[in-house]
C-alpha cells in the first residue's frame, strides 16, 4: 500500500499519480488534501508519515508546490527518510543508497509525465544494503541528537 498526500497546490498532480498507479494495480491510500482550499503541508506530511511508521503503508509520496516544505516536514518525523526528487537518477539512488521511504515532488517544478516516471523508479528500486545500510543507520541515529 502506497500512502499519498499533497497540499492545495498539488491536487491535480496527486490525482494524476493516483490514476497512474491504479493503472498498474498498485494500491494507494489518499490522505488528501481534496480541495484547493489552502491547507498546511506539515499536516499532510504528518498523516502520511504516521501511516508509514505504523505499517499501514509501505512507502509514501508527498507533493507540495516545490516539494521542499513537505519533505522538510516529513523528515522531522522519527523513522522517515523523505527525498525530494526532480530527476531519474536521484529517485533511483535515494532508494538504492538511502533506503528512502518517501519521495517528495514539486507540482510547480515538474510535470505529470516526469512525476509518474519518478514514482515508478522510486517504487521499483530496491535498497542495496551492504555499506549503505551502515550509512542509513548512522543517518537514523542522528534523530537521537
Amino acid at each position: 500500500m502506497i500512502a499519498i498526500g499533497c497540499d492545495h497546490s498539488a491536487i491535480e498532480l496527486k490525482n494524476n499519480i493516483i490514476q497512474h498507479l491504479a493503472e498498474q494495480n498498485i494500491p494507494v491510500k489518499d490522505f488528501g488534501t481534496y480541495t484547493k482550499e489552502a491547507c498546511d503541508y506539515p499536516d499532510i506530511a504528518e498523516v502520511v508519515c504516521t501511516a508509514i511508521n505504523s505499517g499501514e503503508c509501505d512507502k509514501g509520496i508527498l507533493i507540495c508546490g516545490t516539494g521542499i516544505g513537505i519533505s522538510m516536514s516529513a523528515n522531522k518525523i522519527h523513522g522517515i527518510r523523505a527525498a525530494l526528487c526532480h530527476d531519474y537518477f536521484s529517485a533511483k539512488y535515494t532508494r538504492m543508497h538511502n533506503d528512502s521511504n518517501i519521495i517528495a515532488l514539486g507540482a510547480r517544478v515538474i510535470g505529470s509525465g516526469l512525476a509518474c516516471e519518478l514514482v515508478d523508479v522510486f517504487l521499483n528500486t530496491a535498497f542495496e544494503g551492504g555499506r549503505h545500510a551502515t550509512r542509513v543507520q548512522k543517518m537514523m541515529d542522528l534523530e537521537n541528537l
